[in-house]
């Protein structure tokens, strides 16, 4: 096959793909459609809420908190507005607010999480995207950070990144060597309530190519710190961060890591992407040991391996995962990520559990993948807590 028909072939393919792509897109979301989150049954408020179910319906009954519309088999429909009006009416009934206005308080640091891995497939963007959304539900105010060049979890939120920065930018506007911007010029709302991002793009692959030319240069800040200290120029705003990192180790997840207070470390549980992971930590270590010979000092609150699209059923995953707790101990989270039909059907119009009703899906399938989710977040909350000092 000659060079010029292995490039029209590609060339083809590409098209061809592309072309597809937006006609799936197309039948499922309409790129003029505009993404918004879906109302809440009172059983998900509840547990948004941290409340008993049947509790909430008794707040309702005594009119101590505001009340709701109700659908047309006249059950109680809760938006993310009502559950934010919600919590603040319970807030006032209260000696301890932090029951249900969940965020820092006082002197407790920002907790900025990065979400890394070596291996694309790990689950990592999934992980970012779940997280974020269930934290920004249960009242935390969170920013999340798209890293990586492909954005992926741009595009969850509803944005398109090969054509919607004409107006306002990407995270890499923040973090360039050319006339920066501030960083709140770059972030953006989403439709979730307590939710922003700053979103990624092709554009990020610059920050690679120009690195090297500033390391020469000396250009202050240097590159490790440029999204550290953005980060930290909007940090009153919000109580979490988490950071999308691509699937490679490169400036652009230095940077994230250098900036985090925690990480979070997706695995596949299979020999190829277990061996993936080793050879990442190897030279994440590296990299950082440099960083740190540079005079950066480098503390994390806690680090956490999370066994990622897990099938319990299956022998070898099983073995696999039981290596890792061997190795590693309590580093890897005992709660995982299971592998699930809903979380991947979802996923196919950039969409989560959090925007796909339940009944739109098997609901046993449904059902033990959000089981799944909320278990991951309650268990990685307790980390955050006892970063914040609450024990």
């Amino acid at each position: 096959m000659t060079e010029e028909r292995v490039f029209a072939e590609l060339q083809s393919d590409a098209s061809t793909l592309h072309e597809s792509i937006r006609m799936h897109l197309e039948r499922n979301f309409a790129p003029d459609a505009r993404k918004y989150l879906r109302s809440f049954s009172s059983t998900e408020a509840a547990e948004f809420l941290g409340l008993a179910p049947g509790h909430l319906r008794k707040l309702h009954a005594e009119d101590k908190i505001p009340d709701v519309p109700l659908d047309e088999r006249g059950r109680k429909l809760y938006s993310a507005d009502d559950l934010a009006q919600i919590r603040l009416a319970l807030a006032r009934t209260t000696r301890d607010p932090s029951l249900y206005l969940r965020g820092r308080v006082g002197s407790e640091p920002l907790q900025i999480i990065s979400c890394v891995s070596f291996k694309g497939g790990s689950a990592k963007t999934t992980t970012a995207a779940y997280l974020s959304q269930w934290y920004a539900l249960h009242g935390y105010r969170v920013l999340v950070i798209d890293m990586d060049p492909q954005a992926s979890l741009s595009s969850m939120t509803g944005l398109r990144p090969e054509i919607d920065f004409t107006h306002q930018g990407t995270i890499y506007d923040a973090i360039r060597y050319e006339n920066p911007v501030p960083m709140s010029e770059v972030v953006r709302k989403t439709y979730f309530h307590g939710l922003d991002i700053a979103a990624g793009g092709l554009i990020l692959s610059e920050y690679e190519t120009e690195t090297p030319y500033a390391l020469r240069r000396g250009s202050e800040p240097p590159f490790y710190l440029r999204l550290r200290e953005a980060i930290l120029s909007v940090e009153a705003n919000y109580d979490l961060v988490f950071i999308d990192c691509p699937p490679q180790l490169g400036f652009l997840t230095l940077s994230a890591l250098v900036a985090s207070s925690s990480i979070i470390i997706p695995v596949v549980p299979n020999f190829i992407d277990v061996a993936s992971l080793a050879q990442f930590l190897t030279m994440t270590s590296s990299l950082l040991d440099t960083i740190r010979d540079a005079g950066m000092t480098l503390d994390y609150d806690f680090l956490r391996y999370l066994v990622s699209r897990f099938e319990p059923s299956d022998g070898p995953q099983a073995q696999v995962a039981g290596l890792l707790r061997a190795n590693f101990g309590k580093r890897v989270m005992t709660e995982t990520f299971l592998k699930s039909t809903a979380v991947s059907d979802a996923g196919l119009t950039h969409q989560t559990l959090f925007e796909v009703g339940r009944g739109s899906m098997n609901r046993n399938t449904y059902d033990r993948a959000m089981e799944s989710i909320n278990a991951v977040a309650r268990e990685l909350e307790q980390d955050i807590h006892r970063a914040w000092g609450r024990g």
